[in-house]
């Protein structure tokens, strides 16, 4: 049994397909499929069920794949305590970010930290919060970009930034003729939001009740996949919506889609970074955190003396 076919079993959980598990750990599949046949052998129980090209788990393959996890998060603590006295800033650093910030935020984030730290590539991935606050837990990523409130027992936080919502309506529209826009005047318009599961979604339901209580009768909005794909449908007149100010640039889009702020008190989200606090590389955090900082994001405000909050275990 080695570390490798442990890796590979993970892998297989995770995608529940052999061809995707592959490519998710960058070996071919037969190579994947023998090494975690080799290991059922070793083990004399079935890890996996094969169904039509997809695989399951058994119970007592849930179980083995339960403890496969914590003994590559202890594996990698070990290498982790090698390198305490080694450069932090040496090294990739897998950083997640959330759908609605990654594509606004990396094209300048990138660029920067490299110039800043060029020994430290980073390895991304963006997700839905669910999915990055597991990945971070299980010592897949090491950091990630995410909305507050977060966290929970071993999890530091640090806050970036605070960006204000704005609603995006095509040009002919008649609010295009205000200043700034009530929260509770979107009750009376088709508004597009992000499909369940995506923070951006609840944080624009929160902020505005009304469309919350449309939703639950079924009528008044409806789902995009993406912010680009919503702004495309705004466009087309379908209706309006609401986004982060940081999505708001031109994208070709702009002779016909224009932007309001909301009125007093503003709709907004406060933009952190989230990390394990047994992480030991603490100067790539403040390396990534100051970066990003040091990002062009007009009308969003800089946390720039914002305090690291330690979790508890």
């Amino acid at each position: 049994m080695t570390l490798t076919e442990l890796r590979y079993l993970v892998a297989l959980d995770a995608e529940r397909h052999f061809g995707r598990a592959a490519e998710r750990s960058f070996v071919s599949q037969p190579t994947l499929s023998v090494a975690l046949k080799k290991l059922e052998d070793q083990l004399g129980v079935t890890l996996f069920e094969r169904h039509r090209g997809e695989a399951r788990p058994t119970p007592v393959g849930e179980r083995v794949i339960e403890q496969a996890r914590r003994v590559l998060a202890e594996a990698e603590q070990i290498k982790s305590i090698a390198q305490e006295g080694q450069d932090e800033l040496k090294g990739s650093l897998r950083v997640g970010a959330i759908y609605t910030v990654g594509p606004y935020l990396l094209p300048n984030l990138v660029p920067a930290l490299h110039q800043a730290v060029p020994g430290m590539p980073l390895v991304i991935e963006e997700n839905y919060t669910d999915v990055l606050s597991r990945r971070l837990k299980q010592n897949e990523l090491d950091v990630i970009i995410i909305a507050l409130p977060f966290g929970g027992a071993g999890i530091n936080t640090w806050p970036i930034y605070d960006e204000p919502f704005v609603v995006a309506m095509p040009r002919a529209h008649a609010w295009a003729a205000q200043d700034a826009i009530d929260p509770d005047a979107l009750h009376s318009e088709n508004v597009l939001l992000l499909g369940p599961g995506n923070c951006f979604r609840d944080q624009v339901l929160e902020a505005c009740p009304d469309c919350h209580e449309m939703e639950l009768e079924g009528q008044g909005t409806l789902a995009g996949s993406s912010l680009e794909t919503i702004r495309h449908m705004v466009v087309s007149g379908l209706g309006i919506t609401v986004m982060p100010l940081s999505a708001v640039d031109t994208k070709g889009s702009n002779d016909y889609l224009v932007t309001r702020p909301f009125r007093e008190p503003v709709p907004a989200r406060r933009i952190a970074l989230a990390w394990r606090r047994s992480f030991p590389r603490p100067k790539a955090v403040a390396a990534l955190r100051q970066a990003i900082l040091e990002c062009s994001m007009p009308g969003v405000r800089m946390l720039v003396n914002a305090d690291p909050v330690t979790a508890e275990e």
